[in-house]
């Protein structure tokens, strides 16, 4: 009796642990195809899960930062949906690699034309982002969710002393710059160069020296077959003449 009843609570307690776990979740998140390198261009996924029962989301907004703007940001067309990019223009216009921004990305919205995430679904909207900065490890993409019944859930909630918020905002994660990964390898030093021929001569003589032992041992052991056929003669030619 002791042990099924173990074995109940057990079993509830898993079973509660699966469905928070699924619960905590299940939010909107961005991740990169690939890395999204500071200085460079990514293509990421926006993943929109939908946490209803009884409605279906149909319209998806993801705001960018404006600390850290992006000149360029291109979505990837969705059947059933209809993407809306809004530019926004700067009062001071910003130097961003070398070039003059007087406009930038604030925003991209996907409305339903057509198709809804319904319940126990999601959605993944690709975007085409750039140059990412490369004075910051990661970018807050504030996003709202529209559902079908009105109800409206902003996951706009930054990470807070280490604890992850009840709606948290999408973060992408900024990698190192491509350079500092695909920089061609720097000509090897003449140090390293006589280096590698000293070693290169080395490995000549000693596999000279390994063939060398090798025809020596070769040698020998040839002789020492003859010794031994010339000493059978020896025998036998002795054995001949005590019978005479």
């Amino acid at each position: 009796m002791n042990a099924s009843r173990v074995l109940i609570a057990t079993g509830t307690a898993a079973a509660s642990v699966v469905l928070l776990s699924g619960t905590a979740f299940a939010h909107v998140g961005v991740q990169p195809e690939g890395q999204a390198a500071k200085g460079g261009y990514a293509t990421v996924n926006v993943k929109v899960p939908n946490e209803r029962d009884n409605a279906s989301t149909v319209k998806v907004e993801v705001n960018f930062p404006a600390d850290h703007p992006l000149a360029s940001v291109m979505p990837q067309p969705v059947p059933g949906w209809k993407a809306e990019v809004t530019r926004t223009k700067l009062d001071k216009p910003l130097e961003l690699h070398g070039k003059q921004i007087s406009e930038v990305v604030s925003k991209v919205t996907w409305t339903a034309n057509g198709s809804k995430i319904g319940p126990n679904e999601f959605q993944q909207f690709p975007l085409s982002l750039g140059r990412l900065p490369e004075n910051t490890d990661e970018l807050v993409l504030k996003a709202i969710q529209t559902y079908d019944n009105k109800e409206v859930v902003r996951w706009i909630e930054e990470p807070k002393g280490g604890e992850e918020p009840q709606n948290p905002a999408p973060v992408l994660k900024l990698s190192a710059p491509a350079g500092d990964h695909g920089a061609p390898a720097a000509p090897a030093s003449s140090d390293a160069k006589d280096g590698a021929k000293a070693g290169e001569k080395e490995g000549h003589a000693e596999a000279a020296a390994d063939s060398g032992t090798d025809t020596t041992a070769r040698v020998l052991g040839a002789l020492g077959i003859l010794v031994g056929i010339a000493g059978v003669a020896f025998g036998v030619l002795a054995g001949r003449r005590r019978s005479a």
